[in-house]
């Protein structure tokens, strides 16, 4: 069960009618079709989304199949979410495995439903701007609860909410008691006149009242009349908004190493941020991070519970105020020296976790150096795969990737806006490599159109190339054909204007290659064919023997689709004899089942079946349910084909399993 809540605050009060309402909705709802919708809105710092959280936890009894979280400003993107990429991470928290993910927005809708029918599950969805950020991510069962959390009422969601809870401030008294939890201080009883007063300061706001009670055991030794006039002078010297002369004050207090962090983490590229991350800005070694960011974490500065830790938009905000306050050696030159760190650190941790994930390729960027004060990453070893070996074969720079992937993308935006050109199309390649096992589209034309236009800028003429066949792919996935088309004839107008380099020929090739892959999405196989036979001419050429062994492979294929099978079997033939020589296992399966689908349709089922048996044993081995699946399916239609419809069937069956294992769309049996 996934249950994607963090532990609960050690203080927690008042909220008591919003819970009853909730509960009594969870206790007494009507018949009606859709799960239970509850909202929750109010100012930042209210506290909403843990009681969302609180709720979460009082439930999930009820709710035995999990409960899930996804908040929506970490996937927003200049006001705009992609809800694709949202129902991703729901999908992804419901065990589908990324290579079974839907492409398109309406069928990933499909899946969602698919795997949520029939759950009792939670759904919080934290910072909805809008209702119809909101609706796309019911899940399909009537008997699951979804918690919207917003900064006001959502009117428009489909059905309207069941309960919709404004949270107010709290009350004084409440507040009261929430400082009294947070810290049991005798100078709250001694000196009632101040204690009000600190409370009134913070506006009801439990983020300020946390920080408040921080403060008050940082100062044990200060009476309360006193840090009150601090607060007071504060106020009226620079006229902020209420909360924040709290944050003021505890800002103020911090030691140089805190300040200087908190004021760089409020503009950190990416909405969450790990202790490395952290070491990369502040620059000064990991201890000096950690001791900063405890010192953080006790001034109300920084929520520590997660690993991945976040500042909310308000503190974010702040953060940056405090930042364009700072004199010279806190202000711009600061600023500016820390982020071009920070995106450095990032390109050298991403080109590490890249060849980690997928072994030395074809590369143009030079590796990044090891940066003083900012350790690399330890990726560590893989993690177990469902259904298939002990531990994912691209171990932990995979998985590092995926966790960074929206700062690696905030990165490249981030290091264009700096001029550091190189390093912005540098930072695409390891982005590349991450979109090929998990397309994202709208994620990965964005940017790795900023890619182009750094390498354009930058006049790198391999890297232009490089970029803009990048580009292509995600936009011809995408239905974008015609734009793709243009990306390629600039890349190859370009590419002709190479050297003679083994680069710069390899470049040229790939070219080829990938303005053949357009033309075989777009069903164009003989046009394909011949983009693929020029370029397997090139890498020939070089010589490159891998190069050549992939255009082989990708001309039987073409030609397999034109109908000359004869042809086809003798470059799969070759392809496959090429790839199991070099001990390539992945290739050696894809095209061994290729040439089986090539050879069954000359009628010679017994090869075709021995290479089918080989490819099911290669994917099983490789915990690759994708291919197994595939696998299967062909040799259901080989069994059918020849007269043995039992096997056929079990062979489909076998198939149907695996994609209900991995969370595919399965039509009904």
């Amino acid at each position: 069960m996934t249950f994607q809540v963090p532990p609960g605050t050690a203080h927690f009060v008042d909220r008591a009618t919003e819970q009853a309402a909730v509960l009594a909705a969870v206790a007494d709802r009507p018949e009606r079709t859709g799960p239970l919708r509850v909202g929750l809105n109010g100012l930042a710092g209210v506290g909403k989304t843990e009681l969302a959280f609180r709720l979460a936890r009082t439930l999930r009894d009820r709710y035995p199949d999990g409960v899930l979280f996804v908040d929506l400003d970490d996937l927003r993107q200049d006001g705009t979410v992609d809800l694709s990429d949202a129902l991703g991470e729901l999908l992804r928290a419901l065990d589908v495995a990324p290579d079974w993910l839907e492409r398109s927005f309406r069928a990933r809708c499909r899946q969602y439903w698919t795997r949520t029918d029939g759950k009792r599950l939670v759904v919080i969805v934290d910072n909805a701007r809008f209702g119809a950020e909101v609706v796309p991510l019911l899940p399909a069962s009537d008997a699951s609860l979804v918690i919207a959390v917003s900064h006001g009422p959502l009117h428009d969601i489909d059905g309207g909410l069941t309960a919709d809870l404004a949270l107010s401030p709290f009350a004084d008294a409440d507040a009261a008691e929430l400082l009294r939890s947070v810290v049991d201080d005798p100078r709250l009883t001694a000196e009632p006149d101040a204690a009000t007063g600190i409370v009134r300061l913070c506006s009801g706001l439990p983020a300020a009242v946390h920080v408040a009670g921080r403060w008050l055991r940082r100062h044990r030794r200060r009476p309360l009349a006193r840090l009150l006039t601090d607060l007071g002078t504060e106020l009226h010297e620079r006229g902020l908004p209420v909360v924040e002369r709290v944050w003021d004050a505890a800002y103020r207090e911090l030691g140089e190493d805190a300040a200087r962090l908190y004021r760089l983490l409020g503009q950190a590229p990416g909405r969450s941020f790990t202790a490395e991350t952290a070491t990369a800005l502040l620059g000064r070694g990991r201890d000096a991070a950690d001791d900063a960011l405890e010192e953080l974490e006790s001034a109300g500065l920084l929520d520590g519970r997660r690993e991945r830790m976040r500042m909310p938009d308000l503190l974010r905000a702040h953060a940056a105020r405090c930042a364009a306050r700072a004199g010279d050696d806190g202000g711009e030159r600061e600023r500016t020296e820390a982020l071009r760190r920070c995106v450095r650190w990032f390109l050298r941790q991403a080109q590490r976790a890249d060849l980690a994930a997928a072994g030395p390729r074809l590369t143009l960027a030079p590796e990044a150096p090891e940066l003083p004060g900012a350790p690399d990453v330890e990726f560590g070893p893989g993690t177990p795969a469902a259904g298939g070996p002990p531990a994912d074969p691209k171990g932990g720079g995979h998985r590092w990737l995926e966790a960074e992937r929206h700062t690696l993308h905030a990165c490249v935006r981030l290091a264009h806006r700096l001029g550091l050109d190189a390093e912005a199309w540098a930072l695409c390649e390891p982005l590349w490599t991450h979109f090929l096992d998990h397309p994202r589209h709208a994620e990965a034309i964005e940017t790795f159109r900023v890619g182009v236009l750094a390498a354009s800028r930058a006049e790198d003429l391999p890297a232009l190339v490089r970029m803009r066949c990048q580009l292509a792919r995600p936009l011809w996935e995408h239905g974008e054909h015609e734009a793709a088309e243009r990306e390629l004839a600039a890349a190859a107008v370009a590419a002709d204007a190479l050297g003679a380099s083994e680069r710069d020929r390899k470049l040229a090739a790939s070219t080829r290659e990938f303005r053949g892959m357009l033309h075989a999405a777009r069903g164009r196989w003989e046009a394909a064919a011949a983009d693929y036979e020029e370029a397997r001419r090139l890498h020939a050429g070089i010589p490159n023997p891998y190069g050549v062994l992939l255009l082989t492979y990708r001309m039987g294929e073409a030609v397999a689709a034109l109908g000359d099978l004869p042809r086809a079997v003798a470059l799969l033939t070759e392809a496959h004899s090429a790839a199991r020589d070099m001990g390539r296992e992945r290739m050696t399966a894809r095209t061994g089942f290729a040439l089986g689908t090539t050879l069954a349709g000359l009628g010679r089922a017994a090869e075709a079946h021995a290479l089918y048996a080989a490819a099911l044993d290669s994917a099983r081995r490789r915990g690759s349910g994708h291919d197994e699946a595939r696998v299967l399916d062909a040799l259901a239609a080989l069994a059918e084909g020849t007269g043995r419809p039992a096997e056929a069937h079990e062979h489909r069956e076998a198939a149907r399993a695996v994609r209900v294992r991995h969370g595919a769309l399965v039509p009904p049996a």
